[in-house]
């Protein structure tokens, strides 16, 4: 951030600078209000109203950033998506082998299901296609093409054995999934963390040499 001083030699921030800074604390405070009455409420059960009322800012805020409803759930989603896609790519470039790029993946997306629920609630499950009708499937995102690319790349170096690539990447991930799902149902009782070094066992032995 840029810093300018007043009179008394104190750091100050320009006007401009508080405004934009605060045009992004309410677009945030918008954004998460509607993640939590999304994974609550559900999408088609909860209205701009709704969010204006609970995040305690004014109509005019909402629509100041957003062109309406659809308009914040596509932004949400777009923030959300891209978060995880980012981790995926941290985490490409941070391991070295197929076994512990797809491992520290799934590390990462338990944790994620275990501090906030409300996210993995809006991505796996919320019907995207029937309120954002030209949105790609949630399996064709950024996050889960990087996961298909670390497993082509560990089919292409004989860490992972030939095998179409489709049933590679769902044996690997698939379990997993299940167990994030099982989770946010209230199936399993224990943190999904609890389970990663027996799932990821049974899914690594699927696909291994």
């Amino acid at each position: 951030m840029n810093i300018r001083s007043n009179k008394k030699g104190d750091p100050m921030e320009s006007k401009k600078e508080k405004r934009t800074r605060q045009n992004k604390d309410i677009r945030a405070l918008i954004l998460d209000t509607a993640l939590d009455l999304f994974s609550i409420r559900g999408y088609f059960s909860t209205s701009v109203h709704h969010i204006q009322k609970q995040a305690g800012v004014s109509i005019g805020s909402i629509y100041h950033h957003f062109k309406n409803k659809e308009a914040i759930a596509k932004a949400l989603y777009d923030d959300l998506v891209g978060q995880m896609g980012q981790a995926m790519t941290e985490i490409m470039a941070s391991e070295e082998t197929t076994e512990k790029r797809l491992k520290a993946v799934c590390a990462h997306l338990f944790e994620l299901t275990e501090t906030s629920p409300n996210v993995m609630q809006y991505i796996l499950y919320a019907r995207h296609r029937e309120f954002m009708p030209d949105e790609i499937p949630i399996c064709s995102s950024r996050p889960f093409a990087t996961i298909r690319e670390m497993v082509r790349e560990g089919i292409e170096k004989g860490e992972v054995r030939q095998m179409d690539l489709t049933v590679a990447s769902a044996s690997l991930m698939g379990g997993a999934i299940r167990l994030i799902y099982l989770r946010l149902d209230g199936v399993l009782e224990k943190p999904v963390t609890f389970y990663l070094d027996e799932i990821w066992e049974c899914c690594w032995k699927s696909v291994s040499p």
